[in-house]
């Protein structure tokens, strides 16, 4: 997949009949993957290239950063989910306090326009741009026609009786609704990161944690999960713990420690995607280190029943 990014690179001569989904793309959820689909289709049909674009940093940090949410996936993650999805470009602009003032047709001219030359532009049913959020759907078709390009919106998409939102997601994550939130994402909530060496308890009691580093921005809140973890493209079950380990009760940070069920190497400094799947608990402080292995022996045969029902 190839990566451009505005106002740096000049537009690529391959660049042929773009056709690209514009949007946050943050999670990159049902909803999005519908959009993304709709723009594989047309490209297919019309000889064209598939692109979505995004912006960096999110723009709420730009224009309003004491009300920006964490958001749901790193730049890196946002790209190589894109790339998973058949998308053949990704733009990314460098979104600026100049940029933001910017009236939404500055925006379609410069970039959608002049830079991109595009053949067709598909966004979200909620889609809004410009200065103060100030161009709606409307208004873009109505500049598609002015510029000669085509420019289609797609319906909400619901899972159940919810409208599957980013905004939605971040809410059932930040109240360890797992289960919830991977059913609007499509995927399990997933967190990038390092394995990095920690205090080693896991391996004195019988359990040894890989302890992971990263810089994903929302993480669920404190309990014991049951996890999957992906190293160099193959998936492990897992258990994980997000806290401060209550029963030793000498720490105030808060740390993410993965006991895999099935795996037997060293995963120091190797780059990992944790995925959330089901909380099991709350973090509980327990009286004394049996008691607390008893309970990580039950939280580990209940993880192994979900996954057996999952075949991982």
């Amino acid at each position: 997949m190839e990566v451009l990014h505005f106002p740096d690179d000049p537009r690529p001569s391959w660049l042929v009949h773009p056709v690209l989904a514009l949007g946050n793309f943050d999670g990159l959820h049902r909803g999005h993957l519908k959009v993304i689909e709709r723009v594989k289709r047309g490209a297919g049909e019309h000889g064209g290239i598939a692109m979505a674009m995004t912006f960096d940093p999110h723009p709420p940090r730009v224009v309003r950063p004491d009300k920006a949410p964490p958001l749901l996936m790193t730049t890196g993650q946002r790209l190589e989910a894109l790339d998973r999805a058949g998308i053949h470009c990704v733009a990314v602009v460098r979104f600026t306090p100049e940029l933001s003032r910017w009236a939404p047709e500055t925006f379609v001219r410069t970039v959608l326009v002049e830079w991109l030359r595009v053949s067709e532009v598909w966004v979200g049913a909620n889609f809004l741009f410009g200065h103060e959020r100030s161009g709606n759907f409307t208004l873009l078709r109505t500049l598609g026609q002015r510029y000669g390009f085509r420019a289609e919106k797609i319906d909400p998409v619901r899972y159940k009786e919810f409208v599957v939102s980013s905004t939605r997601i971040r809410r059932l994550v930040a109240e360890g609704r797992m289960d919830e939130a991977a059913a609007l994402l499509g995927h399990p909530y997933c967190l990038a990161g390092t394995i990095v060496e920690g205090r080693r308890r896991g391996r004195e009691i019988g359990f040894p944690t890989a302890n992971l580093r990263t810089p994903n921005e929302l993480i669920p809140p404190h309990g014991v999960y049951a996890t999957t973890l992906a190293v160099g493209g193959i998936v492990h079950a897992g258990l994980t713990s997000v806290g401060v380990n209550p029963t030793f009760g000498d720490s105030t940070r808060a740390t993410i420690e993965t006991y895999l069920l099935r795996y037997d190497g060293d995963l120091y400094g190797r780059e990992v995607q944790l995925g959330f799947v089901q909380r099991l608990r709350d973090e509980r402080r327990f009286d004394d280190v049996d008691g607390l292995k008893a309970q990580i022996e039950a939280d580990r045969r209940r993880a192994e029943r979900l996954f057996a029902r999952m075949s991982i």
